[in-house]
């Protein structure tokens, strides 16, 4: 296992994020100038908050029912649930935009026999599809604001310019399988002395070609474990930070709640433990964009990424124990998911498992 993801490396960053919560904690409760911070938490509502932290768990399990139909839905619940909560851990706790959890699922897919190739192939497709309701998000509601369904529109060159922006990502996104099965047909095979780089940079091109396409077969052909992980995973989130304003007896309109959390996400990209200061700093900053009162934003923004960091951490934290005691108890998920090995044709029908394969001249 790589250092960074062992145990004792992620219980360090547990208490790590524990202390981070606590400064900011005393901060809320001891800052000058946060008085209307502190009355805004004074007087909200528990249940309202209870409520939250039911939703966000939803999100974590929608997290699991992608996972499984990306990467192998053959795969027990019981694994694909400890891979899950484990990655998702990993993402609140290590110090890479989210790439810690993926390294962690690579780590433990590999260990149940899951070739290299694969793991980086349906780890493309596994982020392209977990991103799409997001992408696509951006791209439905700034049309729904150009367009008048969602009203007045505070700020329309920030909303239409991410908006052009996420489609041209989409865009870019499909043309990638063209691109690659031309350049595939007409490459020319590596040299037995070609050096570690170029090795590395083929895999990686195979790895974003592949992965695209298998992307887009999947979302074909398992649309529904596709949408229902994809947009669980975000609108549950999304319902959390909803229910986080409601408990504070306000709440923006439906269209500045989801766009405000799809561009305010982004600031969770940089390199820091659950992108912590960056989603809260971006998440307020574009509420504030849309008039919303920044200290109702801050007061539910705090909340809502309490729970975001620690539910994920703690359930995360006991799904990794367990997944290690699978991993080295369980060593037939191999020949689970050895036969989606393969990248996914999508002019093919899926192949039927072993056991109900008829045999030749079979009725």
């Amino acid at each position: 296992m790589p250092e960074e993801l062992s145990a004792h490396h992620l219980r360090a960053r547990l208490f790590q994020l524990a202390a981070v919560v606590a400064i900011v904690v005393l901060v809320v409760i001891l800052g000058p100038g946060l008085g209307s911070v502190r009355t805004q938490l004074k007087d909200a509502s528990a249940p309202w908050f209870a409520a939250a932290a039911g939703m966000e768990v939803l999100s974590t399990l929608s997290y699991v029912v992608i996972f499984r139909a990306v990467f192998c839905a053959r795969m027990s619940w019981r694994t694909t649930y400890q891979i899950g909560m484990a990655e998702q851990a990993a993402n609140a706790l290590l110090p890479a935009g989210g790439a810690g959890g993926l390294a962690l699922g690579a780590w433990a897919l590999n260990r149940i026999g899951l070739s290299v190739d694969h793991i980086a192939r349906r780890t493309v497709a596994f982020f392209l599809l977990t991103s799409l309701a997001n992408v696509g998000g951006v791209v439905v509601f700034a049309a729904a604001f150009a367009g008048g369904v969602l009203g007045a529109d505070a700020q329309p060159a920030f909303t239409y310019g991410f908006g052009a922006a996420a489609l041209a990502a989409i865009v870019l996104t499909l043309s990638i399988p063209a691109w690659y099965g031309r350049w595939r047909t007409h490459r020319r095979p590596l040299p037995p002395d070609a050096g570690r780089l170029r090795r590395g940079g083929r895999l990686v091109v195979d790895a974003l070609g592949e992965g695209t396409a298998d992307a887009i077969a999947l979302l074909r052909r398992r649309p529904v474990g596709v949408l229902v992980g994809s947009l669980g995973y975000m609108g549950f989130d999304i319902a959390a930070l909803g229910v986080c304003f409601v408990a504070l007896g306000h709440a923006p309109s439906f269209g500045v709640l989801v766009f405000g959390y799809l561009i305010g996400q982004l600031g969770g990209l940089l390199p820091i433990p659950g992108g912590i200061g960056g989603t809260e700093g971006g998440l307020i900053g574009v509420f504030a964009l849309y008039h919303v009162s920044v200290a109702k934003s801050a007061a539910a923004v705090l909340i809502y990424r309490a729970l975001q960091l620690w539910i994920p951490a703690a359930l995360g934290a006991v799904a990794f124990v367990q997944l290690r005691r699978t991993l080295r108890r369980e060593r037939h998920s191999a020949t689970i998911c050895a036969p989606l090995a393969d990248p996914i044709d999508p002019a093919q029908p899926p192949a039927l498992p072993e056991r109900a394969q008829r045999p030749a001249g079979a009725v």
